[in-house]
């Protein structure tokens, strides 16, 4: 393992190979990573009022971009995506931490509408705490499914395979760049506009279609020499992504702009380079589903307790991200340990 996690030419070469165990536990590093991010953003003090909120949020944002770059990465090499186990998958422990979330919220607000079509709403559009990464999932696998097929049918699949994920890149960053005008023209209020540019699924697809061509390519071979030369252009992407939030400039949006994809195609990319391969970060990969769907709980409750009312926004945030982060692994350990197998499958880890 050790050999080939340090091999970048026998890394590619697992890339292929759905039982590697080099590749899992690099995949799984930098899953470990993304989920750290997500905990990140999370216990940031709401809303995002000063500069080193941006600032630190805007580091953290590639998170979902590193999940579905990792999705693309571990799907190279395959000819048929089992679309069904991969949604059931996902779905069922989402339908319970929805339950779970649905019930928490209820207890919170009294007001809350429990009109049957709102809460079948919530659950499709996963519009419930911050479970929208659920849908764009489900989207990006079903649309993985269908790149796939069609690459097929296309003949000469590697090449043909090759240009519509390009394609694909392309029409995502055209939808992120004109459905916010597009929605804002035909009158919908700002609130729904940026509810559906969170779920915009060309445009997330295109972070997985760009893993998919660095698996198939081996990208990591081409920039193996270049490690520096990368680091340094996800740091101008990452200052160039900060200052247009920090200043307004052009599309400012927190997802779905270029000068995002920009800056979290960078860093899925660099990582991939530097290849971590930490049993730690590969045991929180491993189970970043589980963490997803859960650490939210404890995040809400220490928020709902008043956590950042007892200390400055700094410290409320240190503290909340170092007490989910151990609790939630913790239990991610407890539940691994010590639940049979079909509960572990039932709730994600």
């Amino acid at each position: 393992m050790t050999t080939v996690a340090g091999n970048p030419v026998a890394w590619a070469d697992a890339v292929t190979v759905p039982s590697s165990k080099a590749r899992d536990v690099t995949i799984d590093s930098m899953r470990g990573i993304a989920i750290l991010m997500v905990i990140g953003i999370h216990s940031l003090p709401q809303p995002l009022a000063s500069g080193w909120t941006i600032m630190l949020d805007a580091a953290l944002r590639p998170c979902v971009p590193i999940f579905l770059f990792a999705s693309g990465m571990m799907s190279a090499g395959k000819t048929h995506i089992p679309l069904g186990r991969r949604v059931m998958t996902a779905i069922v422990p989402y339908t319970i931490a929805f339950l779970a979330a649905y019930i928490y919220m209820a207890l919170h607000n009294p007001n809350m509408d429990h009109r049957l079509h709102v809460t079948l709403a919530r659950f499709g559009l996963a519009y419930v705490f911050v479970y929208y990464y659920v849908f764009v999932y489900v989207g990006c696998t079903v649309a993985l499914w269908f790149v796939i097929k069609l690459a097929k049918l296309l003949g000469d699949s590697h090449d043909s395979l090759a240009m519509l994920l390009v394609l694909a890149i392309g029409f995502g960053l055209l939808t992120g760049a004109y459905l916010d005008p597009l929605l804002a023209k035909l009158g919908f209020s700002p609130s729904i506009i940026e509810e559906v540019r969170m779920r915009d699924i060309p445009f997330w697809f295109a972070f997985l279609a760009l893993g998919l061509l660095a698996g198939t390519f081996r990208l990591n071979e081409i920039l193996r020499d270049r490690k520096a030369l990368l680091l340094a252009a996800a740091a101008i992407a990452y200052v160039i992504y900060t200052g247009v939030r920090l200043w307004k400039i052009g599309d400012d949006a927190d997802y779905d702009s270029l000068a995002f994809f920009g800056h979290a195609s960078l860093a899925a990319l660099t990582l991939l380079t530097w290849r971590p391969a930490s049993a730690a970060l590969a045991m929180l990969g491993s189970g970043s589903y589980f963490i997803y769907l859960w650490h939210i709980f404890i995040i809400m409750f220490l928020r709902d307790h008043g956590v950042f009312d007892r200390f400055t926004p700094l410290a409320g945030f240190v503290f909340t991200f170092a007490a989910t982060a151990i609790l939630i692994a913790f239990f991610l350990v407890c539940v691994r340990r010590l639940a049979p197998g079909t509960m572990r499958r039932w709730v994600g880890a």
